[in-house]
């Protein structure tokens, strides 16, 4: 028998917005995968890009960065480094080899419970489609 891959996603989500909308759809009952794995940042332009390799590296088949809006930043201007950040990442995870899908980037405020819902669906599909991510895990060595 065979099993169908279930990608693991590892999601940087911003305190003030996108996590408050993945909390608003957690407690609204609304039903999304649950191969997302969430690490609240204060804010998404605090998502160092070696986070995401790290990520990579550590087994996950993608990755989600999710902030406010731009021009609603809680810091002013945060989500403009993220999103900046995240277009050279893409571009070098690209260059090296790696299907641009695997890492996604969205805007989700607080109120978006449903929209919060559709990119987690989006980001998973997306590394189904990309498959199991085996690029750039580390390698045990044995001695």
């Amino acid at each position: 028998m065979s099993e169908e891959f279930e990608p693991n996603i590892v999601a940087f989500l911003c305190n003030w917005c996108s996590y408050a909308g993945a909390d608003l759809a957690g407690t609204s009952r609304m039903h999304y995968l649950p191969n997302i794995r969430t690490i609240r940042v204060m804010c998404s332009g605090r998502v160092n890009p070696l986070f995401l390799v790290n990520a990579l590296q550590q087994g996950a088949d993608g990755v989600l960065i999710s902030g406010c809006h731009p021009g609603d930043c809680h810091y002013l201007e945060g989500n403009y480094y993220a999103r900046r950040r995240f277009m050279l990442m893409h571009k070098l995870l690209e260059h090296v080899g790696v299907d641009p899908g695997r890492v996604n980037m969205s805007w989700v405020s607080a109120s978006e419970g449903a929209k919060f819902k559709d990119v987690v669906e989006e980001t998973v599909t997306k590394a189904k489609e990309a498959g199991p991510m085996d690029q750039f895990r580390r390698r045990q060595i044995n001695w």
